[in-house]
């Protein structure tokens, strides 16, 4: 594995596709303590107190993965996301996933994550995977929606380039083992379980329109379905569709 350190970028993202990604090794992590443009999901700003959050990318050739089973990096780094953040939840408090990427803990945002993929002959030739972590950040914007940290859920500060970074990038790298290894179903399993809202009611915004509906799965392309209450089921892109509740199990 190689480590990139940036003193400061716009994205990590952004530094990594400037690369020839074909020929970076796999695993290459690009992390820098200042982003100053990060991006999310939607297009959104990744907003980053400097020196106080994680912040990185990491280079994936998951090329064993057929362009229609995106998803399951999805699957694997959301879980490795929860598996790192359980380590450290001495007082075990809620932490689920937010469909489709999201790290919840108590309802509030902790984590982010963008996946950014070239296909090549009807497979992954190479996924730029960015992760934004808030670890040591304590007040946030208030234009930034439910955020929270690692510091306010667990009342201490962590240190990121020793100790956060490496151990998120192992579990990183133990559940890509386990999707490489053709471990899907196991990990659909596990995902499901971690899930927001799975199989219970709530509220969302779905192409603008109030509606409740209960998640019964997601679809082999990552596609959000959900089921109303009259038995009609929807398929729902990341862009249809907005979270009112956030319903923690």
């Amino acid at each position: 594995m190689r480590i990139i350190r940036l003193d400061s970028t716009e994205s990590t993202n952004k530094y990594c596709k400037l690369l020839e990604l074909d020929s970076v090794e796999e695993f290459t992590v690009v992390w820098t303590p200042r982003q100053t443009a990060g991006v999310g999901q939607r297009g959104s700003h990744w907003e980053s107190e400097p020196h106080k959050n994680l912040t990185f990318s990491i280079v994936l050739h998951p090329s064993f993965l057929r362009a229609e089973e995106q998803f399951g990096i999805t699957m694997a780094l959301s879980l490795a996301i929860k598996s790192y953040l359980a380590t450290i939840n001495s007082n075990g408090i809620a932490i689920g996933i937010k469909w489709p990427n999201d790290i919840y803990v108590c309802g509030n945002k902790i984590c982010g994550t963008l996946i950014e993929s070239t296909i090549s002959q009807q497979r992954i030739a190479t996924a730029v995977c960015g992760i934004g972590l808030n670890v040591n950040q304590t007040t946030f914007p208030d234009w930034v929606p439910n955020p929270t940290s690692m510091a306010n859920e667990w009342g201490c500060e962590y240190d990121i380039e020793n100790c956060v970074l490496p151990d998120l990038v192992q579990h990183i790298a133990t559940h890509y083992a386990m999707l490489r290894n053709g471990s899907r179903k196991d990990m659909e399993q596990q995902y499901y379980a971690s899930l927001i809202n799975y199989q219970r009611t709530a509220r969302y915004l779905y192409h603008g329109n109030a509606i409740e509906a209960t998640i019964s799965g997601i679809d082999r392309f990552g596609r959000l379905l959900l089921t109303l209450s009259d038995g009609t089921e929807i398929i729902s892109e990341v862009k249809e569709i907005v979270f009112l509740d956030i319903l923690n199990s």
